[in-house]
């Protein structure tokens, strides 16, 4: 088994209401993506299975902590003739850490179509795969994303936005095959979107020492992809300002498919000379 595959395995331990599984971790603070991928899948659990999930949208309240399971408690807000509405609180000790409202959506519909198009990069295979081009603070983090492959392109290797000063294109899939079932990769990107879109706010601000943490995270989900397949991720910080950064990011297949957006805001503030930055899985918020 898989590491996101025991992480996913939510128990039910009564009507509405699943338990967690902590990850094996170094770290203090639970990983944002963890959190937010066990209450999709705990929001998944209460809906038909004749509906997928098209957007999420969470708030991270309090650090969460890595050796402690969590318990998932979903409210099922509305069940409509096409769409489904879930609020889902997870607790740890009697506190909720994190909230998240799901949308999901009759299979079937049609109408009109359109899409971005996956700016012109190297492919995954043409990328280096050592961690050079990642900054210091999340180097350390790929030993917690052992079963990921994570590859920052170049950015000298692709044109850039000259009105967004900010940018990152990352490569990412499963290293290990996963199961079929659709929504599990739904779960599993929701998880993986939050690996390394923060550090894109940081990009332009090399050697400026910040304290980071996701603060909030939303997601679209536009077409059917594979997570355990390579996937682009193409990261912008439009504004960081007040110890605070917005993120965004678009999720493209490796055909050049939109799949995913993610939108989040995460704090970037600045710590005192000499301290390393400390990245958003282990720090504290107030």
């Amino acid at each position: 088994m898989s590491d996101i595959e025991y992480i996913l395995g939510l128990e039910r331990i009564d009507t509405d209401i699943y338990r967690g599984p902590a990850a094996e971790s170094k770290l203090l603070r639970t990983f944002g993506g963890q959190v937010a991928a066990q209450a999709l899948v705990a929001a998944t659990e209460t809906v038909d299975p004749g509906r997928d999930v098209h957007s999420l949208h969470g708030y991270f309240v309090a650090a969460g902590k890595a050796a402690e399971p969590t318990v998932f408690l979903v409210d099922r807000i509305r069940d409509g003739r096409s769409f489904s509405s879930r609020q889902v609180r997870a607790v740890q000790d009697g506190e909720t850490i994190f909230s998240m409202q799901v949308s999901f959506h009759s299979r079937g519909d049609v109408g009109p179509e359109h899409s971005d198009l996956m700016r012109t990069v190297p492919m995954p295979e043409d990328v280096p795969t050592d961690s050079s081009a990642l900054p210091v603070s999340s180097r350390a983090l790929l030993e917690e994303w052992g079963d990921w492959d994570i590859r920052v392109v170049p950015a000298d290797s692709y044109e850039h936005n000259k009105y967004t000063p900010s940018q990152q294109v990352v490569w990412f899939r499963s290293k290990r095959p996963l199961p079929d079932d659709p929504t599990f990769h739904v779960c599993t990107l929701a998880y993986m979107s939050d690996m390394t879109l923060l550090y894109s706010a940081l990009v332009p601000h090399e050697g400026h020492k910040v304290q980071m943490a996701s603060l909030d995270h939303a997601m679209w989900f536009m077409r059917p992809f594979r997570a355990d397949d390579w996937l682009l991720y193409d990261q912008v910080s439009p504004s960081a300002h007040a110890g605070r950064a917005l993120t965004h990011g678009r999720i493209f297949d490796r055909a050049g498919n939109l799949v995913a957006m993610v939108t989040q805001e995460g704090l970037t503030r600045s710590l005192r000379e000499g301290a390393l930055s400390v990245p958003a899985t282990i720090s504290e918020r107030d």
